[in-house]
Order: C-alpha cells, then sequence, then structure tokens
C-alpha cells in the first residue's frame, strides 16, 4: 500500500550504509534530494549511484565526504569537478549492461529515488523521461521513494510501473529541468552537411544531445522515411517527426514508433512525448542491445569524441585522466550499426575544439581512454569531409584521417606519421 508522505518522512526510513539510486537526466527527484541533505549528518557510509543527472548535486560537495560516496554511470558538468576516484567515483560500463548490474545484485539498490507521473484511471504511474536504467533499479531496490509530479509526461514502453509498488510518494508541483538548443555555427553545420551526405533514405537513426546531432537533423530534411532508435534524443528531432521526415516506416521492429531510452530537451519535447502512442521508452538492456539495433536496417549511429589519434582509437569520456562523461551507448550503438544491414556507424567531430585544440592528433592524452577502438571505427566526419576507415591499414587511416584535419594541423600530423 502507498503511503502519501512529505519528503522529510520519506527520507526518515533511510539507514547509514545503505545505497541509494538517484532517477537521472532531467528527472531527479529534487525535493528528495533536498531532504536527504538535511538529514547527512545524521547518515554515514551512504552510496548514491547514478547517470548523469541535471540539477543540483550538492551530495557530491566535500563537506559530505563520509556521509555520502557517490558512483557515477555517467559523468554530468555537475559531478565533473569533484570527482577524486575516492568519495567521488565512475564506474565505466555499457549503457546496456548496467541495468544487469542491478538486476544481478552486483551493484546493490536498497532505495530508488524516482521521479514519476501520477498514476492514471488504472493505478499504473510512469518513468516519463527516463526509463534508462531506472526500471531495473525499480524492480531491484528494496524500498521505493517516489517524487510524483502531475508535469512529469505519462510516455508508453517500460517505464509504465505500478503505483501500488511504490512505498511512499511524496507529491510536488515542480517544472522539469530544460536544456534548449543553441544556435549553430558554420562549421557545425558543415559537419551536419557532411553527415547527411551519409544518411540514406530509410535509415535508422541514433544520435543525441548537442549541437552536431542538431545540426546533422537540421540538414535531412529532404530525406525521407527515416526511423528512430537511440539511447536518447532531443527537440532537434521534432520538426522531422513533424514532417513526417522521421515517420519510421522502414523500420523493422517497432514500426511506426520512435524508440529511445531517455529524453533530455525543453518544455516542447516533454510536451510532444506526453501521451504519445508513437513514441515508447523501453529498458536500456533492450534499445542499446547490439543483436536488437542490428535488427533495423541502414542503422546510421552518430556519435561524438574528445579526440581520436591516428589510428582511429576514440576517446569520448575524458581528457588526459579527467573524466568528463562516461562510456554510455557509443559502442552499443557503433557495433549494432556495424551489424546492421547497410549500415554506418559515424564518429562526427569538430577538428579542433572551441579552444582552438586538435582532436585528430598524433597520439591520445596521457591517461585518456579508449571508449571505441580503431577496429569499431568505420567512418570519421569532420568540417573539412569524411574519411572511411573500414578495411583500411594503419597507414591508410592516417592519410585519411589527416585529409579532414584542420588544414593547419595537417604538417604537424603528417610529419609524426612519417617518423
Amino acid at each position: 500500500m502507498v503511503q502519501k508522505v512529505t519528503a522529510k518522512k520519506a527520507i526518515s526510513f533511510i539507514e547509514s550504509h545503505q545505497s541509494i539510486f538517484v532517477h537521472g537526466g532531467v528527472a531527479v527527484p529534487q525535493a528528495l534530494i533536498r531532504s536527504l541533505l538535511q538529514r547527512a549528518s545524521e547518515l554515514e557510509n551512504m552510496e548514491i549511484m547514478h547517470l548523469h543527472t541535471n540539477g543540483d548535486a550538492s551530495y557530491a560537495h566535500p563537506q559530505y565526504r563520509g556521509h555520502f560516496k557517490v558512483c557515477n554511470f555517467f559523468v554530468g558538468p555537475n559531478i565533473r569537478p569533484y570527482i577524486d576516484f575516492d568519495s567521488v567515483d565512475y564506474l565505466p560500463c555499457f549503457l546496456s549492461e548496467i541495468p544487469s548490474l542491478f538486476r544481478s545484485g552486483r551493484k546493490k539498490v536498497d532505495v530508488a529515488f524516482l521521479h514519476v507521473s501520477p498514476p492514471d484511471e488504472h493505478g499504473y504511474c510512469s518513468l516519463g523521461t527516463s526509463v534508462d536504467v531506472a526500471r531495473a533499479a525499480f524492480e531491484s531496490a528494496k524500498l521505493i521513494i517516489a517524487q510524483v509530479n502531475p508535469r512529469m509526461p505519462r510516455v508508453f514502453g517500460d517505464g509504465v510501473i505500478p503505483f501500488d509498488k511504490i512505498h511512499f510518494a511524496v507529491e510536488v508541483d515542480e517544472a522539469l529541468p530544460e536544456v534548449p538548443t543553441k544556435p549553430l555555427t558554420e562549421v557545425e553545420k558543415s559537419i551536419g552537411r557532411n553527415v547527411a551526405g551519409l544518411v540514406e533514405n530509410g535509415a535508422t537513426l541514433q544520435l543525441g544531445i548537442g549541437s552536431i546531432p542538431d545540426a546533422v537533423l537540421a540538414a535531412l530534411d529532404g530525406h525521407k522515411n527515416l526511423g528512430l532508435h537511440t539511447e536518447m534524443w532531443s527537440d532537434g528531432a521534432i520538426p522531422l517527426l513533424e514532417k513526417g521526415i522521421i515517420d519510421n516506416s522502414r523500420k523493422m521492429i517497432h514500426p511506426g514508433k520512435s524508440i529511445s531510452s531517455f529524453v533530455i530537451g525543453t518544455k516542447r519535447l516533454y510536451d510532444f512525448i506526453h501521451n504519445n502512442p508513437s513514441v515508447m521508452q523501453l529498458d536500456s538492456s533492450y534499445v542499446n542491445n547490439p543483436s536488437v539495433i542490428c535488427r533495423n536496417k541502414k542503422v546510421t549511429a552518430i556519435n561524438s569524441a574528445v579526440e581520436i589519434d591516428l589510428t582511429g582509437q576514440v576517446c569520448a569520456d575524458s581528457i588526459g585522466r579527467h573524466i568528463i562523461s562516461g562510456v554510455g551507448g557509443q559502442i552499443d550503438f557503433i557495433r549494432g550499426a556495424s551489424l546492421s544491414e547497410k549500415g554506418k556507424p559515424i564518429i562526427a567531430i569538430t577538428s579542433r575544439t572551441h579552444k582552438g585544440i586538435p582532436r585528430i592528433v598524433k597520439m591520445l592524452k596521457e591517461g585518456a581512454g579508449v571508449v571505441t577502438t580503431r577496429a569499431h571505427v568505420h567512418f570519421v566526419v569532420t568540417e573539412y569531409g569524411v574519411a572511411e576507415l573500414f578495411g583500411r591499414t594503419l597507414g591508410e587511416r592516417a592519410k585519411a584521417l589527416i585529409a579532414i584535419a584542420h588544414p593547419e594541423d595537417r604538417e604537424a600530423l603528417e610529419s609524426h606519421w612519417k617518423q
């Protein structure tokens, strides 16, 4: 039987030495987090686990060491400054495999902090914007505390859960965080056009959030019969969905449905997915499973990177030793696309960072992690063109990558390769 209580009352049932899963993305239950922090002095040796989260993450601040240890499956900007590999740590894992950590008990979930919609007339609520690994946490937790919010969209799929399985419900009425799109630069528009040239009609797309995915979507206006089976998506896809350019008609699995495991964007996106039968959010162990992904034809997976060396090794989760994101679903979809009939795994990057630092480099920085191996990479795209690496030797790869590097970096790269 669900008990409707205050956040303070719900948090009073938490004990020291427990592990807490926190719903991620824009679904972070901030009312529960605020109440947890108020009890921090009474608790010790707690573990907080989550993917990327939007909003306040004060529990990671130094004053809470000894009370909270933070295990990140994906590191967001609110956590990056506090990573010390002790009290605030990072667990690299494919997004497709994180749910199995919970379900197998390898990562124990004592308490799940969830953020859900109110129950419908049948007694079911929705995990809304983020199903990803939250469904597995819901199934695995001994104690479920949910922030119930009428502004959380109801989304079909694996996020539909029985309200009576929740132990404590805390009612709030808070707007979800919004992550608006940014104006595109000419460099980003060029990359978008170069990637769009690789996308075939009838392709199933995987792309994420940010300027490059938005630039690619903006360049697909002349395409048709595209599909969406992606780890996540954002506002940039809405115009193509509204125009019928993305109609999911050629997909082999879930035809007519846009499939993802979470979304991040603005209220326009949250309104679009609310009670929309053409949108489904499913468990990331399914959405990101390469054997599922490859069942669609022409899967075109578009991912980004921090830097790429001349052999094609991709660093995507760190700047040297400094962790800035996570493994996420890049390899899941790179591999799924490569196994798909006429699939195309793509790494799309600007040739330089906004600070002028090259992204195509002679070797990765010391301590940098290889998220995607050189054997996995098929296409690399910058504003200067497309390098096709699949089936090419190391020497051929280096030549192709140098050709799409920033013109001012090419001579140094060529010199290094000759040496």
